[in-house]
Parts: C-alpha cells; structure tokens; sequence
C-alpha cells in the first residue's frame, strides 16, 4: 500500500497528564474516531505501563500525542522502535514538532481514517556513554544530546572529534550534537542553524563558547562525532531533556546516526514547516502564558 493510503485500524491515544486539557481533549478525539466504527480506539496517559507495554507489542497502527513537545519526544521515544507512526496535537506553547493545532484536528480526523496522509521520515540519533573500554549506556535521540556543565556555574572543556580526526577543542557551557527535529530545539536557542526536518544529518553547537570556535558544524550521516569530557569539575549528559547522566573527566560521548527512524504524519504540503516556522518567530506563543 502507497504511503499516501494508509490503512488505520487501530489508535492508540496518549495525552500528557500534567497538562489539564490534554485528556479531557484525548476523550473528545476519541469520542469522533468511535462514531466511525471502523477503528479500534484506546485513550491513555503518555506515563501508562500497561498500555505503553502494547505500543510496543505492535498493536497499533497511529500513535496520537496529545500536548507539547516535549509529549511528542516521549511518544517518538515509544514508538520510534516499533515503527510506528505518529499525529501530534499541540496543546503546549510552541509545538515545532506537532502536526495540527487543538481547532484543527477534527477536519484531519475523516483523513486520518482514510488513510490520506504522509510519512514523514525523521532521523534520530544513537548517543553512547563512554568510559575507557567500557559503554555504560546506550541512548536514542530525537532532538538532542547534550554534554554540558552541572550545579557549578563554570565552563567545561570539551574535545571533540569525527571520525577520528579532532574536529575543535571547547571551553563552553556546554556542547550539543542534534538531530534536523532538534535544530528547532535547544540547538537553535544557542544560535544554530535551522534545518529542515526530512535532512540526515548531525548539528554541533557550543554552548556559551569562551575563545573557541562559536560556530556549528553540519556532519553527514554517516560521521560519527565523539565529545571527550576533559574537565575535573561537574558536567553530565542529557538526551532530550531527561534526567542527566554525570560524567567522570576522562568520559567520552560517541554518537551517530541511530538505528530507528521516527514517522511523522503529514497532512499538509511541504512548506508547511517554513509557515509554522514563521509564525512562531514572529508570533512567539510564550508571550502569550500559554503552556
């Protein structure tokens, strides 16, 4: 079947549950997709074991996130290795990575269930913690992985290097490699450039520097960039956002492309990335409190 006729016979509905409208408006989606008959619906929060334990028992066949971005990196995180795609409704205050705005999902629903829509395919990130020989933990990244200082306001010196050549040497807060899904992230707020989401390629931006190199650095695919931790005082590793990872002088990060590819569903045309991106910097939604 072409990827512009899907068949969808199962959803699965996961809403943030520290944002108060998201299930309350989980269950208003689920309420139009019942009335179809034509397709199995379970609504839930994002945190729910029981129901995150069928995701990935491929019982579904389209993942809806129901809040901000920060819902849509844990719903990639579920469903990226599964292959399973995903519609995000943005309840939160940017939403760079949601498809459709609360008052525009029940004209996408009837699409949905036809099965008229998109994939778009975004690359994610493997990140590995290293210690001499030893990998300590093996990380998948949709928006970023991010070596940085900790509790001690003081800059941290990173080497990096790709593929085995040294590629700069950084005394800065901190340094990011990311994903094109993460150049609107983090990335972007320390001044890196803006690719758009269908690219393969792997964004490294210094954070703060101090008399280093103040530029980001695009890699191809296949690069693998290693970040060396050469400072003695507090630093960790982040991936995404979630709980940080200390890490010892000495410690490396290695990363490279990953092993999953998220899928987005698409309904508009292709410029749509480019309008949503102007709206929101011309139209910075965080003035308005919204969250």
């Amino acid at each position: 079947m072409p990827e512009n006729q899907q068949e969808v016979r199962s959803i699965v509905i996961l809403a943030n549950p520290t944002m108060p409208d998201a299930l309350a408006e989980g269950k208003k989606v689920k309420r139009m997709l019942d009335k179809a008959k034509t397709v199995k619906t379970v609504l839930a929060c994002i945190d729910d074991a029981e129901v995150r334990e069928r995701v990935i028992g491929f019982e579904f066949d389209v993942l809806i996130a129901l809040g901000g971005d920060g819902t849509m990196l844990r719903a990639g995180h579920l469903a990226a290795p599964v292959g399973l795609p995903i519609l995000g409704i943005n309840l939160g205050r940017f939403g760079f990575l949601m498809q459709l705005r609360k008052e525009d999902w029940r004209a996408a629903m009837p699409r949905l269930l036809a099965g008229e829509f998109k994939l778009e395919h975004r690359m994610m990130l493997q990140a590995e913690h290293l210690r001499g020989d030893q990998v300590l933990e093996t990380l998948q990244v949709v928006n970023e992985a991010v070596v940085c200082r900790g509790r001690y306001v003081r800059p941290i010196r990173i080497v990096a290097s790709v593929d085995g050549y040294i590629l700069a040497s950084y005394v800065a807060d901190g340094l990011i490699a990311a994903t094109p899904t993460g150049s609107t992230g983090y990335a972007l707020a320390a001044n890196g450039p803006i690719l758009p989401p269908e690219l393969r390629n792997i964004l490294v931006v210094p954070v703060a520097p101090h008399l280093s190199m103040e530029h980001a650095t695009i890699l191809p695919e296949g690069a693998t960039v290693i970040f060396s931790h050469e400072t003695d005082h507090e630093a960790v590793l982040s991936v995404d956002g979630h709980e940080p990872i200390p890490l010892s002088a000495g410690d490396r990060v290695r990363i490279s492309s990953g092993a999953h590819t998220l899928k987005f569903i698409v309904f508009k045309d292709p410029g749509y990335f480019y309008r949503n991106l102007s709206l929101y910097m011309e139209q910075n939604p965080s003035r308005n409190g919204l969250k």
